[in-house]
């Protein structure tokens, strides 16, 4: 899980790192596109259900778009924002989804400890934001920011569609498939229409970085990470997902000498604290 944590938060200074070579968005699409193929094709070796009509095609479109969405505002907040704001904005999303399950799910509903935590997290999203006013260029990096959480709120939106439909009972493998195809598909067409196609140049760094984005995090990462949910309590890995944002900070700052604001960093503990209160449970 410590593993996985690494390379999630290596995933946004990777992206970052060849935007000079090709623009986030069509990096994210290729990536999502070539690890749904992948992912095809681990369904078909272990022969499972292909077929569209078990009662998953239109939440599996629904998760697929918000995918697709959630990284399209990744792609495009990282022309604005730093590798480490990405990285602890985009997960704020389960704040986000223990909002959404306590006022759609009953079984759900927050205690006074989780309400808490969410009052610590949204006061450390705020003075992390405060940071941004006052650096070079912060209107970009409020731009950038908050597309980072709109991200972490598609985020929550597909765990909740995830959770309250056919998919909830669906192999891991197909899920996955709907929600990659979706991302690969979306941000391919954004790519394109936007003249994001064209003005990429092919370097063997980015072919390098590529191959890394689609069979490591894309592909490999997320199935282990689906494989472990069933061998270990969801709970107890969740924990571990909070190193996510520490490892995108300290890889920011190391590899692409990303600056340190400390408003930012106090932002950053209190949104970690406070989404660990929320998750005591």
């Amino acid at each position: 899980m410590v593993v996985l944590c690494v390379i999630w938060g290596f995933q946004q200074v990777a992206i970052k790192s060849s935007v000079q070579e090709m623009s986030p968005v069509f990096q994210v699409g290729i990536r999502s596109a070539l690890a749904a193929v992948l992912v095809g094709i681990v369904m078909v070796a272990r022969r499972e259900n292909l077929s569209l009509r078990d009662g998953t095609l239109r939440p599996g479109l629904l998760v697929g778009l918000l995918f697709g969405g959630e990284f399209l505002a990744v792609s495009l907040g990282l022309n604005y924002t730093t590798a480490g704001h990405m990285a602890v904005f985009l997960y704020t999303a389960p704040i986000f989804t223990v909002l959404g399950f306590h006022w759609l799910v009953r079984e759900e509903r927050m205690n006074r400890a989780q309400w808490l935590g969410v009052g610590v997290a949204f006061a450390g999203i705020a003075v992390a934001f405060s940071g941004s006013f006052f650096a070079p260029g912060g209107k970009n990096l409020l731009l950038g920011d908050a597309l980072g959480i709109l991200g972490g709120i598609l985020w929550a939106a597909t765990t909740l569609v995830i959770r309250g439909s056919r998919l909830s009972e669906t192999p891991a493998t197909k899920t996955l498939f709907y929600q990659l195809a979706g991302a690969g598909v979306m941000l391919l067409l954004y790519a394109w229409l936007s003249g994001k196609v064209a003005a990429a140049t092919w370097t063997p760094r980015l072919g390098v970085n590529l191959v890394f984005q689609t069979v490591v995090v894309a592909f490999a990462s997320y199935l282990y990470w689906f494989w472990l949910l069933r061998k270990y309590l969801a709970s107890r890995l969740s924990v571990f997902s909070f190193l996510t944002p520490i490892f995108g900070i300290t890889f920011g700052v190391l590899v692409l000498k990303e600056p340190l604001d400390p408003r930012f960093v106090v932002g950053a503990l209190l949104v970690l604290a406070g989404i660990t209160i929320v998750n005591r449970r």
